[in-house]
């Protein structure tokens, strides 16, 4: 799974998780290391680890296991790197912190309510 499948594939296991702010970045042009970066919000941490969790297992079924996981035990900032997408999990007070969709600069895309 490559590419707007494999994008499409996460924001869906995102959103069925009730993950918030669902934001998609074209990165391609500014980074080495991926073509996308996804930024959503969860609830608390808890929650956090409960959307990355639900990705990590959902990704695995579909053959394609994240390359790394960061954060997971903590929940405030998950990061889990698919290659050619990484996707942070952040619960409200490291988003706001961090400004992450403010500090890549990218063209950003709303997803989800």
């Amino acid at each position: 799974m490559q590419g707007s499948q494999l994008l499409d594939f996460i924001i869906k296991n995102l959103e069925d998780m009730k993950a918030r702010d669902i934001v998609t970045l074209d990165v391609a042009g500014l980074s080495a290391m991926t073509d996308k970066m996804i930024i959503c919000s969860g609830n608390s941490s808890r929650h956090c680890r409960s959307i990355a969790n639900s990705l990590l297992v959902a990704a695995k079924k579909a053959g394609v296991p994240p390359m790394g996981i960061e954060g997971i035990k903590e929940g405030g900032w998950v990061l889990l790197d698919m290659n050619e997408v990484v996707i942070h999990v952040m619960d409200d007070f490291s988003r706001d912190f961090y400004k992450l969709e403010q500090l890549w600069n990218g063209e950003s895309k709303h997803l989800a309510p």
